[in-house]
């Protein structure tokens, strides 16, 4: 891999991280339209892997410390009984929505990705992705969803049902935010919520996934070059991260009718444009 391959793929996880377009999906896809020469899954990807989750971990945690301070603040009692119920509430709803995702993905992940992680494949649950996001922005306006309730409203049985949306992310073209974002706006939340509450679900997980590489790459030599792509690209994908979490949640309060149709049009013509390549 070069630096600029680097860059390119640091800056394509920064913007697909946060966004409903399936991080693992450009993933795959990008090599393979570009024709690199790129495998993915060699050993030597894995720091590069790990540093661009610590970049968009980092990014992710400097969007939403306002949040997290709140949350652990409130949990240890800092602004008072309510606020500590209220604290404690939503941080029991994060634990319950990860639990299906990181049950079936203990199951299933490496199954999964090795029988569907061919790029034809992953257009095709690209265009999947697409429309499931479409098809949610419709249901949504069936049942006249525009109540602007906090997360602490929900039950944990909608938390268990946004957690069972984020398992089609194990699919590579499925995106994990995309998925949490239907399942949130199929409860009631509105669109900026339900991207809030994606994104606190994402950082246990991505940091888990971080520890997880980190621990499988302990023994690990790495060369300079090499070390010099992972920085680089954890820098650029952080900043790109941030800015884009910052833009997704300004875009989606300004536009709660049909924030998510734009990514499902842009999912689709992606999938079949990059399937169309391929088999061409």
């Amino acid at each position: 891999m070069t630096l600029l391959q680097a860059l390119i793929l640091a800056i394509v996880q920064g913007i697909t991280e946060p966004f409903p377009v399936s991080s693992l999906g450009h993933a795959v896809l990008l090599p393979a339209l570009l024709h690199w020469d790129l495998d993915e899954h060699a050993p030597m990807f894995l720091p590069f892997l790990t540093m661009l989750h610590v970049g968009t971990l980092v990014a992710l945690a400097g969007v939403f410390w306002r949040d997290w301070m709140a949350i652990l603040g409130g949990m240890f009692g800092r602004y008072g009984n309510y606020r500590q119920m209220e604290a404690i509430r939503i941080f029991g709803l994060l634990v319950i929505a990860t639990i299906p995702a990181v049950l079936v993905g203990w199951l299933l992940e490496h199954r999964l990705r090795a029988v569907f992680g061919t790029p034809l494949a992953v257009a095709g649950f690209l265009i999947l992705n697409g429309f499931l996001l479409m098809v949610t922005e419709w249901l949504r306006r069936q049942k006249g969803h525009r109540d602007h309730k906090p997360i602490a409203t929900l039950a944990p049985k909608d938390a268990v049902i946004i957690g069972i949306w984020q398992c089609l992310a194990l699919l590579p073209g499925l995106s994990r935010s995309g998925a949490t974002m239907n399942g949130g706006l199929l409860r009631g939340l509105d669109h900026e919520t339900a991207a809030r509450f994606s994104l606190l679900m994402a950082q246990p997980i991505v940091l888990a996934a971080t520890v997880r590489e980190a621990w499988q790459m302990r023994h690990m030599t790495i060369s300079h070059d090499i070390m010099v792509q992972c920085v680089a690209g954890a820098v650029v994908a952080g900043l790109t991260a941030l800015i884009c979490s910052l833009v997704m949640l300004r875009f989606f309060r300004n536009h709660d009718g049909w924030a998510l149709t734009p990514f499902g049009v842009y999912c689709v013509l992606a999938g079949l444009f990059a399937g169309a390549v391929i088999l061409l």
